[in-house]
């Protein structure tokens, strides 16, 4: 039996909520371990994200716990054993430490945040300069990807003549369930808008530095079970419009000699994706369904939140996604956030993927605008 609970302080609303969680994590246990589950995929995932989610407040809380048990024991004791005193002492410091870990756990949070994630790229004003960094912004993605022990996959791809990209889409996913702290979406999310490079093209003779843009498109990934409960009308046969091509390489150039290139339109709201790279139409056409799929769900989450908050997102997440709100600079090594003010002289570290920094400037710029927000009352 889990212990009862008793709140950290009086009067802390922020963990009026432990009860319950303990309990429904006490039933996801119980679900976990019934063999049903598991015969359907999609609802074990739902099960298992949902399980991640909770297994840091529950061990947070079970700590926190812990050690005011302990002071309260070793307090009884100290009053017949002065020798227990230091005891008392040190677990009395540690205390606000572990109700500071509890309290960062229980404040708002995105609920997508242990999702994995689509991301697209696509060259913006610049030509094929633009082409050429956003293939280096994709590589830098590849490359966070890995030092964070995730899997990235290129779903499709359009490159340009001189080896850029014009548009590119790939999902980066966790290896297994994870905790909303450590998911793909947490940290990506803010990578969506237009992000702006100032360097010497390598098609420039005069040596002049140019500025141009590469836009990002970053969305969290749906699954069958989101189809199953937030999609299914909007993912109707009857919605969607599918036409075949012959797919094409760099400058035009057939790379195929069959119709295997899948386009679908979304006729609602007029999306579109296109997907090429696999050699047979149904594989890409279940690529493109799964990106249309992911930025389907967006919506419906934007629709959502924007009924429950007008500040549904805060200054670090626009809703625009046009802003500009990167800049790399070459000639100084600099990149700048524009969101946050954040800068560093390390662009070459940054795009080698050492992208921490930057990422933690900027969640925890959300995660004040979050707390705030539910302070007001606005959450």
């Amino acid at each position: 039996m889990p212990p009862a609970f008793v709140p950290c302080h009086p009067g802390a609303a922020v963990f009026d909520a432990v009860p319950a969680l303990i309990d429904e994590f006490h039933d996801l246990e119980q679900r976990m371990a019934d063999p049903a589950l598991h015969t359907d995929p999609s609802a074990a995932k739902k099960v298992g994200r949902r399980y991640a989610e909770l297994t840091p407040i529950v061990t947070a809380y079970r700590d926190w716990r812990s050690a005011t048990d302990d002071l309260e024991t070793a307090r009884e004791l100290a009053a017949e054993d002065p020798s227990f005193a230091a005891e008392a002492d040190g677990i009395q410091k540690r205390l606000p430490e572990l109700t500071s870990r509890l309290e960062d756990l229980l404040a708002p949070r995105d609920p997508d945040d242990a999702r994995d994630v689509i991301l697209e790229v696509k060259a913006g004003a610049g030509g094929e300069e633009s082409a050429l960094f956003a293939a280096e912004l994709v590589r830098m993605y590849e490359h966070f990807a890995t030092r964070r022990g995730w899997v990235s996959e290129i779903i499709t791809e359009t490159s340009s003549d001189l080896g850029g990209i014009k548009d590119l889409a790939m999902s980066i996913r966790t290896k297994g369930s994870v905790s909303p702290a450590d998911g793909v979406w947490a940290h990506l999310k803010y990578e969506g808008g237009v992000h702006r490079v100032q360097r010497v093209p390598v098609t420039e003779s005069q040596g002049r530095i140019h500025t141009s843009a590469v836009g990002v498109l970053v969305v969290p990934e749906a699954d069958a079970a989101d189809e199953d409960e937030m999609l299914a009308e909007e993912m109707a046969p009857a919605n969607l419009r599918i036409d075949v091509y012959r797919s094409s390489g760099p400058g035009g150039q057939s790379v195929n000699t069959t119709d295997s290139a899948v386009r679908i339109t979304h006729l609602p709201t007029g999306l579109v994706v296109s997907c090429q790279n696999e050699k047979s139409q149904l594989q890409n056409k279940e690529q493109a369904l799964r990106i249309l799929r992911s930025r389907l769900l967006d919506q419906v989450h934007a629709e959502q939140e924007a009924e429950a908050s007008e500040t549904r997102r805060s200054q670090v997440r626009t809703v625009d996604r046009s802003e500009r709100i990167r800049t790399y600079n070459f000639p100084e090594n600099r990149v700048a956030d524009h969101r946050t003010g954040y800068k560093a002289n390390n662009l070459d570290q940054v795009l080698s993927g050492d992208l921490d920094a930057v990422v933690d400037s900027l969640m925890a710029a959300d995660r004040e605008a979050m707390i705030a927000a539910a302070g007001s009352g606005d959450g």
